[in-house]
């Protein structure tokens, strides 16, 4: 085994940790006697495996039993799968406070840019198949199937008797053992239903209770959705959460902050997809001084029949009133609250006269609507116009990392049950990207020769990295 092989990294990054101010349970043994392996050696066990595409804890048993890398770095011990699944379990927050002392190294070696991160959204598969979710559309898409299929054998039961009488009693025999099964599962389905009413967000899973049904481009998918923050210099990922809101638009505020504070920064800009276009989330965003850059979706009927859109209708400030394509004044009329935006309504007199009224509503007049806080919406929108290199840097940092990890991950994606779990499973896979990352732009020996230097809780001098 070479010095600079990644094994190495991972016995020194483990080794400078001081576990228990993480959290870790059994570092200092209790009056009884000591756990039967230290928190240090399965710590190490784990992120070994996620480096090397290995999650499964009865997979981990056998490599280390047989991988020599793995021998090395445990002593040659070898502990069994249900420690091992058991040690992830018991210490989900401090292995996910050991993916930010990660984060804090790659903060202190330099390999950050001047605070600008891209924010993306991903769907990942939780162990709970399709048929063990439900919606009141499933539900009653199920319950109208099996009173389908009880009616056809009851017909098919009909058409038995006028058979033979052995091979009619066979064939009844048969059919209502069938018509039984499809009863219980109907009483099954009504006692879903009870839980499905009870349901805050009216949806149960059966084999994994957090995971929801989630719309994707192609079918849907029952998961999470996992939501990261990536520096756009080296696409290390600064910030993870795991959510089960099948919706980003409400995401935006809440990573860009989450961004930030692991960043150690005052300010912070983030760019995101259309998907986290929301009024009330950026002007939180820029209330708490974040910069964002987010393409505004368009869902104007209008512009999708061909006529002038909003954009069309140019604001004055000073005088509070908008200037349509005609050259008329839209005067402010009045002032309404709409779904809890006070919003303002722009109209002109001269509709009916005007000759381009084809072109913009087949109403009496156009109305235009203004929220009272638009204007950072159009501050946010000069800056996407003299900046819209923004979203070809969001696109190429942000999305491949969720490509790489669900390779690594392979078919079934999360492996472990309720969100607290997955998000401990995503931590160690965001730590193992980043780990690897570092370890091409820096090489083994700078990283492990830092990470000696300092300790998660150190001061280290910046190295000076290239660009992939």
């Amino acid at each position: 085994m070479t010095d600079t092989n990644p094994v190495r990294v991972v016995d020194v990054f483990v080794d400078e940790l001081d576990l228990h101010k993480l959290g870790f349970e059994g570092v200092e043994p209790a009056l009884s006697g000591r756990p039967s392996y230290h928190p240090e050696v399965m710590l190490k066990i784990y992120i070994y495996g996620y480096l090397n595409r290995i999650q499964s804890s009865r997979r981990l048993e056998r490599e280390a039993q047989r991988n020599v890398e793995l021998m090395w770095l445990t002593g040659r011990l070898a502990p069994d799968f249900k420690t091992i699944a058991r040690f992830r379990k018991d210490n989900g927050k401090a292995i996910r406070s050991v993916c930010r002392q990660f984060v804090l190294l790659c903060q202190r070696l330099d390999l950050f840019a001047e605070a600008i991160v891209a924010i993306d959204g991903s769907k990942f598969k939780a162990v709970n198949h399709r048929d063990r979710n439900f919606t009141s559309a499933k539900l009653e898409r199920r319950m109208r199937d099996i009173e389908s299929s009880i009616a056809r054998y009851l017909e098919a039961m009909d058409t038995a008797d006028r058979q033979e009488p052995a091979i009619a009693k066979a064939r009844t025999a048969r059919l209502q053992d069938k018509i039984t099964a499809l009863k219980e599962q109907m009483r099954s389905l009504k006692e879903i239903g009870v839980q499905l009413n009870a349901a805050p967000d009216k949806q149960v899973s059966l084999t994994d209770p957090d995971a929801r049904s989630m719309k994707t481009r192609g079918t849907g998918v029952v998961g999470y959705n996992v939501q990261t923050a990536v520096d756009t210099k080296h696409h290390l990922i600064v910030a993870r959460v795991v959510t089960n809101d099948g919706i980003d638009r409400d995401q935006l505020t809440s990573m860009a902050k989450l961004a930030r504070t692991e960043r150690a920064v005052d300010k912070l800009t983030a760019v995101a997809d259309c998907g986290y276009y929301k009024s009330e989330e950026i002007l939180a965003c820029h209330e708490a001084g974040i910069s964002v850059f987010v393409p505004k979706t368009v869902t104007s009927s209008a512009t999708a029949h061909g006529r002038f859109g909003k954009d069309d209708f140019i604001y004055n400030a000073q005088t509070n009133e908008y200037r349509c394509p005609a050259g008329e004044r839209l005067l402010w009329r009045f002032s309404t609250v709409e779904r809890g935006l006070k919003i303002s309504k722009y109209w002109s007199s001269n509709c009916q006269q005007c000759p381009l009224k084809g072109d913009c509503t087949p109403g009496p007049q156009r109305r235009v609507a203004r929220w009272e806080h638009e204007a950072v919406l159009d501050e946010m929108q000069v800056r996407l116009d003299q900046a819209p290199e923004m979203m070809r840097i969001r696109r190429q940092t942000v999305e491949p990392p969720f490509g790489t990890i669900k390779a690594w991950m392979g078919a079934t994606h999360f492996l472990t049950r309720t969100i607290g779990r997955v998000s401990t499973e995503m931590s160690l896979h965001v730590l193992a990207y980043n780990m690897k990352r570092v370890i091409k732009l820096l090489g083994s020996e700078a990283v492990m020769k830092a990470m000696r230097a300092s300790g998660p809780y150190g001061v280290v001098e910046p190295l000076r990295c290239v660009r992939l």
